[in-house]
This record gives structure tokens, sequence and C-alpha cells, in this order.
């Protein structure tokens, strides 16, 4: 459909999971790709070489998205081989899971970096392009556990109520300037890291969910289209849950 031609979409934490389907997803709805990820390695390169395969402009580009200086860099960089840039997905996030007993200031500081700092970073620095040309899309990577909370998870949960609350705040900020800040609240969503988990825990999470099975990150990747797309362009300031009902 095109729902995004001509569009430039940068997408941190994009080389894999979640965020290489929103890649995928953009790309193959016309947008040119420019995906983030602490790393440039092997990964990278097939997630590069698949994006193309839709006749989009695709790059990657190795930052740490929680560091100031990296991201201005790396900005920079993406302006060099782009004309501008009208979409940003704050995608990139990590657990460090433990009871709040055992957790570690290292594991607290290091998810509230990567997952919420990161977002901070990020929206600052692209905002004045899209300030500029009087249009843009934000949308953040929040988590279900982000509005109900989860044992074993006050590090992730914090960072994931953060998204939501910085969210609504660019929202109102932005939005008198056309640019739109929207969140995306998953559940149990089937990833690499979800399948490492052990099968008990797996299904006290599927008797919790109406639709009794996990989500695919397409599943998400469509929302995240939606938000993107001009199918959402009186749309600002949102929390849309994709969990299955994991929320009721």
């Amino acid at each position: 459909m095109n729902l995004l031609k001509g569009k430039t979409a940068v997408i941190t934490g994009g080389a894999r999971g979640i965020g290489k389907s929103i890649a995928m997803k953009y790309a193959k709805e016309g947008a040119n790709i420019a995906f983030i990820d602490l790393r440039y390695d092997e990964i990278s390169v097939e997630t590069e070489n698949d994006l193309k395969a839709f006749g989009t402009i695709c790059k990657g580009y190795a930052a740490n998205v929680a560091d100031s200086e990296a991201v201005a860099q790396v900005v920079s960089e993406i302006l060099k081989d782009f004309p501008t840039i009208d979409i940003l997905v704050n995608n990139a996030g990590i657990t460090r899971d433990k009871l709040l007993m055992r957790m570690t200031e290292e594991d607290w500081d290091m998810v509230i970096n990567v997952n919420l700092k990161s977002a901070f970073v990020m929206t600052k620095a692209i905002q004045s392009i899209m300030i500029k040309q009087r249009h843009g899309v934000i949308v953040n990577m929040s988590s279900v556990v982000g509005v109900s909370g989860n044992a074993g998870q006050a590090n992730y949960s914090a960072s994931k109520a953060g998204l939501i609350g910085f969210t609504k705040s660019v929202a109102k900020e932005l939005g008198s300037r056309n640019i739109r800040s929207n969140a995306i609240a998953p559940g149990f969503i089937e990833t690499a890291m979800t399948k490492q988990l052990p099968e008990a825990v797996i299904e006290e999470y599927m008797k919790n969910i109406p639709l009794k099975r996990p989500g695919t990150p397409d599943d998400v990747a469509n929302i995240a289209l939606f938000l993107a797309s001009d199918m959402s362009s009186y749309v600002t300031g949102q929390v849309i849950h994709v969990c299955g009902g994991l929320n009721i």
C-alpha cells in the first residue's frame, strides 16, 4: 500500500527482534530505514540485506543510544545518508530481571539508561529536525508491565512506566508543530528472549491472556505501522496495548 513511501524512519534496537520486524514492515510500505544497534555486526549486515530487498534505502549504524555524544554523531551520519528523518522509533531495550532484594544499582542503572534515557537522548537529538520540517512521528516501545508492574522487574517496569510519561509529555510539547508521540505496550511476545523462559512461566502467562496465545513481533509491528502512517494522523499521547488482553 506504500503507506510510508518517501519517509525515513530511524529505529533503535532495529537489527533484531521486534525492532527488525518494525523495520521490515516499514520498508515493505516504502520507508527508508536507518537502524541503530550497539554494535554493527553480522546480524546487522543480515538485517541490512533483508531490508534492501524491498528496494528502499536501508543502512545500519552502531551507537550507544543512551550516550548523547554518540547519538549526536550517529544522527549526523544518518543525515548525510538520508534527506530527512520523519519517524523515530525508540525501541532499544534490555532486561536485568531480579527480585528487588537481589537487584544491584548497576542492574537498575543499566536498564533505566538503555530503556528510558535512550528515548530522551534520541528524541532530543531529532526533535529539532522534526520541528523545522513541521512534521514527525515518535513511537516509544513501552510494555504492559509499565502499566501493571511485575515482580522481579522493578527496573524494567519503572523504565517502561517512565516511557509512558515521557510519551505524553512530548505529545503535549510538540503537538503544535504537527509532531505526534505515542507508545506501544506489548505483552507476552514470542521472541528469542521469551523462548528461554521456563515452560511453567509460559503456561502461567497463557492462563492470564484471554486470547490464549503469545503475540508475535509482527503483531507489534502492525501497530507501529499504524502509528507511523497517516492512518493515525489524529492520534497522539496514547498508549496502545498489544497484549492479547493481558492488561484487563
